[in-house]
């Protein structure tokens, strides 16, 4: 059981921020660093077959790894570069509808231009699950009410509460053919650097653990993926803590 560890997430954010500012260069290691990482992470949980090394060799390098499918490769590649318009829109207060459709089309044109950054035009159904996702014709107006939400939501949520609120509602729209869940990851990571925390990465070890939490939020029951988004946010931290500590 996930505990909600808002208390411990605020007092290691309070040692984060007086390390800061941090150099341009230490700045910059680190967004690679995070780059293969959440890139890794998110894509593994959807069942992309590349290791970390392998992810970091195709990002890096444009390698092509023996034996691993093509598209495993452009998922690398897509998130990769939606990964680095994340860190340009973290410098905004809030992110806009035309924001997310950015973010799916970096990530998804490489695999299918024609659907990039495109809701989609066929209802979505998981085999054995009740989940039951917006018909085509609402996408538009509940992407439009998830973004007008966002500020009421924002002002009234722990930062932490907030960010995997935007996941949950999103992810319950799923509004593109493909790729929802690594767009979810993003905007919720967009949530927590535009409130000042660093990015958070769930770890493959943890999938079954993540996608329970999510099946209990499509219930309504948003609190086990609250509390495991904090204690994934708790431990993130005192990692990104660690590494900042370094160039000090």
């Amino acid at each position: 059981m996930f505990q909600n560890c808002f208390k411990q997430n605020d007092e290691l954010k309070k040692q984060i921020d007086e390390f800061r500012p941090l150099s341009a260069d230490a700045l910059k290691q680190i967004k690679e660093y995070y780059k293969i990482g959440l890139t890794y992470s998110s894509n593994a949980l959807e069942g992309n077959t590349l290791d970390l090394a392998e992810t970091k060799v195709v990002i890096e390098d444009g390698l092509t790894i023996g034996g691993k499918p093509v598209k495993d490769h452009l998922e690398a590649l897509g998130h990769a570069v939606a990964f680095d318009e994340l860190m340009n829109l973290a410098k905004k207060d809030f992110f806009s509808e035309q924001d997310v459709k950015n973010l799916h089309h970096l990530f998804y044109s490489k695999i299918n231009e024609q659907n990039a950054g495109k809701y989609r035009t066929t209802q979505v159904i998981i085999t054995g699950s009740d989940v039951e996702f917006p018909t085509p014709d609402t996408l538009d107006s509940k992407m439009a009410e998830f973004i007008a939400q966002l500020p009421e939501l924002k002002k009234s949520l722990h930062p932490v509460e907030y960010a995997a609120m935007v996941h949950i509602i999103f992810v319950n729209i799923h509004p593109f053919i493909d790729g929802n869940g690594r767009v979810a990851r993003l905007l919720m990571n967009l949530a927590l650097l535009q409130n000042g925390y660093n990015i958070v990465t769930i770890p493959p070890v943890v999938r079954a653990d993540y996608i329970r939490a999510l099946q209990d939020s499509n219930r309504g029951n948003y609190q086990p993926f609250v509390n495991f988004i904090s204690e994934m946010t708790l431990e993130a931290q005192k990692e990104y803590l660690r590494i900042i500590k370094r160039f000090a």
